[in-house]
């Protein structure tokens, strides 16, 4: 059989780790998708459109590592590239491959269609640079090798979306095999010298000062420097607080662990933690209008050491050249032990009272529910809204992973996302909890968990409006129309299928909804759970109020 492009790029893939891809079918992808089904070491899987087919990629890279997306030219590729911007935005290496128009048309004063109608065809490859890290086109078989590898590569050292097209022609044209995988896995050469000055600055920085924090940011994923974030708290033996975005990235069973900064809506105690500090150690922190509540808590200035992904400054000096991890391994050998912020404080364990059996569900109930079920297998899903400052109150056990997208905030994200989360860890249970807004924008990937019988379980609050947006600025178009959401998984089932849909109005029905849906290991269930519109989490309300206050600020005098 002649070896293509098309089994280059599936093999590169596959090398890397990939079991699934993600596709939409479209005339300029179609051979190519054919080139992809011939590796039987990945699987392909479909989804309802672009939009989703991106997000379902992008939840796949948060519990695999990398994932692709396949997509047609133009209407397809312009489409995903939201999603492609989600992935930039929260550090995830998303390979877009779009199919393009066949290479005999480049340059031939043609108007094609799922174009924009001129006869030049760049116009997407120069939108999707602003989205990704590395992008090309492949219109020859003889460059493909060389582009493929290097889009693949730099989505795996940065850890951001890439993208690639290939010409519909020349996908299944003949191509050389790939070398070992090692050269797309290899990363830059350290810089010691830069190191080792990057520790004793803080080391230094660390000696003067008597009360030390640490502060976990929403990159620490990404740099991959978990455990050893962990160890240098260890270590120290300091208090240690995470941001919103970063809710699991650091045990919370860890004795130094004393819960979320979140400026005023922080965990008991935790804002004076950080804020009464003499240095605090903020690792690949992000620090935005909302991890900052309007700008109200940003932790600045002399007393921070700033650990970013790919820098470290302190003591108002900058180094570079080394990895977060690196880094954060070096000065866990030199640091100075800094218990005494550990000693001043507690860790205080979120807690919410049952509510009676046949009492009115409430978000409080909700909460306490989800919280229970929870275990070091579970991965959950919280959308923008409510959601997030939901799960920001549970208590997780060590290996619960929460996942977020607080830095995009597409609303209607979790759904496609915990589709391809599911697909790409089934070992876990999966949990979602959504709006019913934002599970209007994407309900059609629920048919595709039914599909592949994904058991997500998924806990839609049917409130009757976008909440959040309530909380910052009210209005009537914060109002939707009203689903019987609960009833759309017969339609997503089609005779066919083992999804459940289940309603809840009170504490027994939610209860009771939970054991159904934990029993029903073959398809996706929906538990739509009712409440009030005005029953929402505090935080959410004071957050929503900082927020809007910086939204509000006048302009300037030039």
């Amino acid at each position: 059989m002649t070896y293509t492009v098309g089994m280059y790029l599936a093999d590169r893939l596959a090398q890397i780790g990939l079991k699934h891809h993600f596709a939409v079918a479209g005339d300029y992808n179609l051979v190519l998708l054919d080139q992809l089904l011939l590796n039987k070491d990945m699987q392909q899987i479909y989804c309802c459109n672009e939009l989703n087919c991106g997000f379902s990629a992008e939840g796949y890279a948060r519990a695999h590592g990398a994932a692709a997306a396949v997509v047609t030219f133009s209407v397809g590729a312009i489409s995903a590239m939201n999603a492609i911007g989600g992935a930039y935005a929260e550090n995830l290496p998303v390979i877009l491959i779009s199919g393009s128009p066949n290479s005999n048309d480049y340059g031939s004063g043609h108007i094609l269609h799922h174009t924009i109608g001129t006869t030049d065809y760049g116009y997407q490859l120069e939108m999707v640079r602003h989205v990704t890290c590395a992008a090309e086109s492949i219109t020859d078989a003889a460059s493909a090798p060389a582009k493929i590898d290097h889009v693949i590569r730099s989505a795996l050292r940065e850890s951001k979306p890439v993208y690639l097209e290939i010409a519909c022609n020349v996908s299944a044209q003949e191509c050389v095999r790939p070398g070992p995988v090692s050269s797309l896995l290899s990363h830059p050469s350290t810089d010691t010298v830069s190191l080792n000055a990057a520790v004793d600055a803080a080391v230094a920085f660390l000696e003067k000062a008597e009360r030390t924090a640490m502060l976990v940011g929403s990159k620490l994923r990404a740099a991959h420097a978990l455990k050893e974030t962990e160890a240098l708290a260890d270590k120290l033996g300091c208090g240690v607080a995470i941001m919103a975005a970063a809710k699991s990235f650091f045990p919370e069973d860890h004795a130094g662990f004393r819960g979320l900064y979140w400026g005023e809506v922080s965990a008991p105690g935790v804002q004076d933690l950080i804020e009464k500090a003499d240095a605090v150690i903020c690792v690949a922190p992000v620090f935005n209008d909302y991890s900052t509540v309007g700008w109200t808590a940003w932790p600045k200035g002399d007393k921070v050491l700033l650990a970013e992904t790919n820098r470290v400054t302190v003591a108002g000096q900058t180094f570079e050249g080394f990895t977060l991890p690196e880094f954060l391994t070096a000065l866990a050998q030199k640091a100075p032990a800094r218990p005494l912020s550990a000693k001043e404080t507690t860790y205080v364990k979120p807690e919410i009272a049952p509510a009676q059996a046949d009492a009115k569900l409430t978000n409080d109930e909700m909460a306490r529910q989800i919280n229970a079920m929870l275990t070091s297998d579970t991965t959950l899903v919280a959308e923008t809204g409510d959601s997030w400052f939901n799960a920001m109150r549970m208590h997780l056990p060590r290996g619960a992973r929460v996942e977020s997208e607080m830095q995009w905030g597409h609303i209607g994200w979790s759904v496609p996302s915990s589709f391809g989360n599911a697909m790409g860890s089934q070992d876990r249970q999966h949990v979602v909890m959504v709006g019913d807004g934002s599970f209007q924008l994407t309900a059609q990937e629920v048919a595709q968990m039914v599909r592949y019988e994904l058991p997500v379980i998924i806990f839609l609050v049917n409130n009757r409006g976008y909440v959040i947006e309530i909380a910052i600025h009210d209005g009537p178009y914060n109002y939707i129309k009203n689903w019987d959401y609960a009833g759309l998984m017969e339609v997503f089932n089609a005779g066919e299928g083992h999804g459940l849909g289940l309603h809840a109005k009170t504490s027994a029905e939610l209860e009771d909804a939970i054991k159904q849906a934990q029993a029903n290991r073959r398809g996706p269930t929906i538990i739509e759970c009712h409440i009030d519109r005005s029953d929402c989490t505090d935080t959410l309300v004071k957050w929503g109020k900082r927020v809007a206050s910086a939204n509000a600020r006048k302009p300037q005098a030039v």
